[in-house]
Formats: structure tokens, sequence, C-alpha cells
């Protein structure tokens, strides 16, 4: 009993405030009071409220809330509700909400502390545990969008995005796509008529918020040293490993002796790296407007200099096959044009399986199985859904759309992609035997590769640090809510949300490494790491460069339209015969522009504003994680503006708080 004072805080995004009226009600552990006043909750003010409560409340467990309405249902975005309770020492309680409230249903918002089952032995909120999650369930359900990929959220196939809780829904993208598409109307109805004879022409659709980086590439990209970095740094850094023996693949045609002494002599040094992508043999490629395209599956090998250059020294561009001769070797000796040649299919079969393996399935797949799987199985008082939750914002939504409009049928990768058509869809279900758990762990993956130590290797020294610091992070989280390894393996819900991931979600992936269930307080940590770099460092390394490495076409063609060269005898003509045409130019750089520029909606990782957790402990964690953020982005920075080509897509400065685009 007594004067409560309560604030009700509203977004300060679009349309956030609403013209229905808002009830509430406190409930306490001896009791319930509902609060005479009415709110009408206004975009970016926080209401202030004092009602006077007779009766005794007891300790705040919950603040309830209904917004009504009589003609129109205006959503409203509720951030938090704050409460005060009687006399001058009473402490202030917070309900984090932080999402947009619909309808006319009662919602019960919980106080901030993270709480597992065994936090509440009184059984005090057992019953909101089991109803949202229940309620979560029948929205969230496990879906297909083909037969043989990790799953996704049902709904996909159709497009449906409504039935997503509002919190995880975009509602600014909508003009971002009538931008895209006027402006690849724009450089189309330019080159329409135009004849492209010379890799020059390319510059016709260079333009339109182009980087320096780009600019850079542009004019250096037929270069050994620049076509070698991009495995070490570019836009996909997760196909370069070092090698341990010549591989088998590597079939050596008679008069090629001394190249293979070479080879030798670079393993035997430690120096010799490989590219491999023999993921793509046999996949069959698009026919677009009734013309074959054509994919390969090179072989590169690369040596590592002592100045840190990355140089290739030679490119296989097809698998051998039995009773067939052995297929050519490009050289860097070969004539320019048959080398660039080779190099060109290199990058286009790169630019395949960076956007569907390394980006697509590694990244937004990847983190669409973390979301639903947290949703499904974690109630929104767990401490665990409370530090993954951030990092989730947007993805299923995103992924959606990227489902019904780039890869779908007679979409982007349909209509310019020289894996559309389907091989698209085959590719993924390949790289799906390829997703380990260790692979999603740099300080394993990196190792497994090879590349620690590499000097010239930023991808990997970035990721470790981003890595460790997360890591720190989840640590100091994990200590507030599981003291022993016994409260890890006795937490059902922890448990469930575990096995969901590893034998619904990613389709038994136990036998790849991914665990069924958390025994301890490292494995748990570990696996939240993994969870939360996926979601931000990961998914940004390979979603941050595609402007810069992708704009100028040649570097990375979508599609190829002739064969691969079996001969020694290109030219400029075969070569712009072979590189994209105008139209599938054009419709790859304004999606690069469209997915790889900076984007005007973006939270960098950790500086979420939204706090799920109440109470000072887990704050602290919070602040001391953007301290080392900070400290880490100060070092890059440092570092950077000593090199020639900065690294920056780790940076955490610009790296996404979840897969949001």
């Amino acid at each position: 009993m007594g004067l409560y004072r309560v604030c009700v805080s509203t977004g300060a995004s679009l349309c956030a405030g609403s013209n229905n009226q808002v009830q509430l009600w406190l409930v306490g552990q001896h009791g319930e009071a509902a609060l005479g006043t009415r709110l009408r909750p206004a975009r970016g003010r926080v209401t202030e409220v004092k009602v006077e409560v007779p009766e005794y409340l007891g300790p705040l467990l919950f603040v309830k809330l209904r917004k009504r309405h009589l003609l129109q249902d205006d959503a409203w975005f509720c951030s938090w509700i704050s409460v005060q309770g009687p006399g001058a020492a009473g402490d202030e309680v917070r309900f984090p909400c932080y999402r947009w409230v619909e309808g006319d249903g009662v919602l019960s918002l919980p106080e901030g502390t993270g709480r597992t089952v065994f936090d509440d032995p009184q059984g005090l909120f057992r019953k909101l545990r089991e109803e949202e999650l229940e309620e979560r369930r029948k929205r969230y359900r496990w879906g297909s969008w083909k037969d043989g990929l990790i799953l996704n959220v049902a709904g996909a196939k159709c497009g449906c995005v409504t039935s997503l809780e509002s919190t995880l829904r975009l509602r600014w993208l909508g003009d971002r796509e009538v931008t895209w598409l006027a402006d690849l109307a724009i450089k189309d109805s330019f080159n329409i008529l135009t004849c492209w004879k010379d890799l020059d022409d390319f510059n016709r659709i260079f333009w339109c918020g182009q980087s320096k980086l780009a600019e850079r590439v542009r004019d250096s990209w037929k270069e050994d040293a620049l076509f070698g970095y991009q495995f070490l740094n570019g836009a996909n850094p997760m196909v370069l490993r070092r090698s341990t023996r010549l591989p088998a693949r590597l079939v050596f045609p008679p008069g090629m002796e001394e190249l293979q002494a070479q080879l030798q002599k670079e393993l035997e040094g430690g120096t010799l790296f490989e590219a491999d992508f023999s993921l793509l043999d046999g996949i069959k490629a698009n026919v677009i407007l009734c013309s074959q395209q054509h994919l390969a599956a090179p072989l590169v090998m690369l040596k590592l200099q002592p100045d840190g250059k990355l140089l290739p020294m030679v490119i296989q561009l097809q698998m051998p096959s039995t009773g067939t001769l052995p297929p050519p070797l490009f050289l860097p000796t070969d004539p320019p044009m048959v080398w660039l040649l080779a190099k060109c299919w290199v990058r286009s079969s790169d630019f395949q399986l960076h956007e569907l393996q390394s980006h697509l399935l590694r990244g937004h797949l990847m983190a669409e199985v973390l979301a639903v799987a947290t949703m499904r199985c974690l109630p929104s008082i767990h401490p665990v859904f409370k530090l993954l939750i951030p990092h989730l914002r947007y993805t299923l939504e995103i992924n959606i759309r990227a489902r019904t409009g780039l890869v779908s049928d007679m979409g982007i990768f349909d209509q310019v992609v020289s894996t559309g058509g389907g091989g698209h869809v085959e590719l993924l279900k390949r790289a799906g035997a390829f997703l380990t758990y260790s692979s999603f762990c740099p300080p394993d993956d990196l190792a497994d590769r090879g590349l620690l130590g590499v000097k010239s290797s930023f991808y990997a020294q970035d990721a470790l640090r981003l890595w460790e610091t997360i890591s720190r992070y989840v640590e100091g989280i994990v200590s507030l809510h599981y003291k022993t390894d016994v409260a890890v393996k006795d937490d059902t819900e922890l448990q469930t949300w575990c096995r969901e991931i590893t034998e619904i979600g990613l389709l038994g992936a136990q036998d790849r490494g991914f665990p069924v269930s958390l025994q301890s307080q490292e494995q748990l940590c570990h696996f939240l790491t993994m969870c939360i770099f996926t979601c931000t460092g990961q998914h940004s390394s390979v979603h941050l460069g595609q402007l810069d490495w992708y704009a100028w076409v040649p570097n990375a063609p979508c599609t190829m339209r002739l064969p691969p060269p079996t001969t020694k005898d290109a030219t400029v003509e075969t070569v712009m015969a072979t590189l994209p045409n105008f139209h599938q130019a054009s419709l790859q750089m304004s999606i690069t522009w469209q997915l790889g520029r900076r984007q005007p909606v973006m939270v960098a990782v950790g500086q979420h504003e939204e706090e799920y957790f109440s109470g000072p402990e887990p704050k602290a964690m919070l602040r001391k994680f953007r301290e080392e953020l900070a400290a880490l982005d100060k070092e890059i920075e440092t570092r950077n503006a000593k090199l020639d080509m900065p690294y920056e897509y780790l940076r955490p400065s610009l790296v996404e708080n979840s897969v949001a685009i």
C-alpha cells in the first residue's frame, strides 16, 4: 500500500507512439492492483503517473498492460516500464519490454532480473514461462525452405512476415527496395543500346556510392598481389588454407616438373596455401534468357612471401576426369589475357561460394536457426535469452525477404547468377556437410586452416581478438547465473534449447561436433560465444566487403557466359564474351551497392540501447564489454593507419550487432 511512481517509456522510432489507451496493473508477491489512470503513449516520451494503491502488494513481480482500441489498432512500441515503491527509500524496479504491442490482449512483463528455473524455487514465474513458450512455439514453427537444407522459420515460402513477433520485424526496408529498383532501371536505360568491347566499358556502371577501396580494386584488379590478398582479407576469407600436401587433384601434365618442384619447396617451407572450389564440381549452371551460363571448380595454389604478400603460382579450373587428358594448368607466365581469364574464373567461383556458403548459409541461415530455437525454447526471463536477443534482431525477416527475393524461383540469383536456376540450392545442400562446430569458432577454425600467425591475415587477427572480447563478456554474464557445472546441466530450458539447435534446426549436427547438451560452465560459455560471434563478427566479415570487392564486376563476375578455357589462346574479345553482359553487370552493381553500403540504421556490436537485464552486475559487465570493444576498435584504427589497404570489416564500430541486412 502507498504511493507508487510509474514511468512508461515509448520508443523513438517512427510511429512508436499510439492513439490507443493503455491500462496497467501492478502484480506483487502478495497482491495485484489495477491502476485507474489510462495512458496514451507518445513517441520518444517517458510518461509518468503517480497512483495510490490501497493493497499491500509485496515485492513486485510483473507489470501487466493492455492496449485498448475502439476502431483501429494502433501499434505501440513500449521500451520499458519502471515502478518506484512507496516511501523515500522505495527501490525502482525495471520491467523491460522492447517490443511492438499490438491487439488488445494482456501482456505480462516480468521484472528484469534474469532467472533460470532454479532461480524461481517458489514457482512465481512458472506459469509465465510456460504460457510464453507455448505461445511462441505456435508462432515460431520450424519450416523447410528446400529439402536437405538446415531449417528455417515456417512461413518463408509465402513470404509471410506478419506472424513474426513484431520485435523482430523490420519497418524500413520497403523504401530501400524502391530505391534499389529505381537505381537499376536508371543504369539499364543508360546502357541498353551500348555494345561492350573492352574491359574499360565496365566503368559505365561503376558509379553511385563506390568506396575508395572499390576504386582501388578497379585500378589494380589485374595485379597478382591484389588477387592473392583477397583470399586473406577480402569479402570471403573462409576458403584459404595452408597446404599440408599437394592436392591429389593437381595433376601435372608433361613439362611441368619445374612447377611441381617449386610447389614442393614452398610446401616444405610452410609457405604453400591453397583455395579449392571443388564444391562447385558438377553443379548445374544456370540458363538465363535461353542462354547457357557456365561454372568451374578451380584450385589455386599460392605462396606466402616474406613481405606478407600472397601470390598465385598456378590455377587449375576443372577437376581431372578419368580417361581424359588432365585439365590445363594456368601460370603467371602465360599470355596476359590467358592468365587474366583464369583469374576471372577463380573470382567468379569465389563469388558463388561467398554469397551462398560463407554469407547466406554460414551467416544468415545459421543465425536463423539460433533465433528460432531461442524464441521456441527460452522464455524472456531467462538470462541466456536476455544475453542473445539483441543479436537476433531483424534476422528472421531479412532472411524471409532473401528467400522470397534473392534466392527464390525467378529471383535475383535465377536472373543473373551462374549458380541460379537450382544450382544454388544444390550448392547449399553440399555446403551443409561442412557446417562443423569448430568452423564457427575462430580459434579452432584458424588453427585448422593454418592461418594462425600469418601476419598479413588481418581477418584472422581481428577475428581472434573480437572472439576473445565476446568470450570475456559471456563468461561474466554466465558467472552471475550459473555458479556450478551442475546448475548448467540441470537447467532444462537451456538443455532443450541446445538440443533443438543441434538435432532439429541443424538436422542432427552432433556428428559435426555440435553439442546436444551443455555439461559445464566452460562449455556453455564457448557455445554462447559461438552464437554471438556468428551473428556479429562472422557475418560482418563476409558482408561488409561486398561493395569494396564486387562493385568492379570483372573482379567478381556473378556469371560466366562461355565455358572455362581448355587452351591458352584467350584474347580480350574472349574475356569480354565470357564476363557478364551489361544487364547482368548492372544488376550485380546495383545489388552490391544496396547490400554492401553502410546502412542508415545500424547498431554496432554491444551498442544496443535495450536493457534486458536489470541490476548493477550485468550492467557493469556490459559496460566493461563496451570499453573493451572501444579499445579494440582503437587498436585496429591505429594499425590500419599504417597499412596500404586498411582492413575494417571486424572493427567493432562497424560490426553489426545482429544479422540485420
